[in-house]
């Protein structure tokens, strides 16, 4: 009804078919912004453009820096460095975590408090 001034009540009493429900609801789809409908069918509706276009922006210039430091350290400074990770987006897979560290048993931490008690 916001868009088209179409009562989907109009359905039940007799003046709205579901063709024409389904012409709509198609229409809806390629409209520009963010609906509570596309959101519904497709997550990375839940970002506009230009958020997209932000992400991308700070994605390219994080990697423009990495590459910079990439060239222009020692080679031993500039071994350990990461790529950075691209900005999480909406409806696109996370990308998978590291596994945690191993935590200490606890002889290591007997002998980590034992050693912190005697100095």
């Amino acid at each position: 009804m916001e868009f088209f001034g179409v009562d989907l009540l109009d359905l039940w009493h007799g003046r709205l078919s579901l063709r024409r429900i389904g012409v709509l609801i198609r229409s809806l789809m390629n409209k520009p912004g963010r609906s509570t409908l596309l959101v519904a069918m497709d997550e990375r509706a839940k970002w506009p453009e230009s958020d997209y276009m932000l992400a991308r922006v700070s994605d390219a210039l994080e990697l423009s820096n990495f590459l910079f430091l990439k060239a222009n350290l020692p080679e031993e400074e500039a071994d350990p460095l990461e790529l950075p990770p691209p900005i999480p987006r909406p409806g696109e897979p996370e990308p998978p975590q590291a596994s945690p560290e191993q935590f200490s048993d606890a002889r290591e931490l007997n002998n980590f408090f034992g050693r912190l008690n005697s100095a």
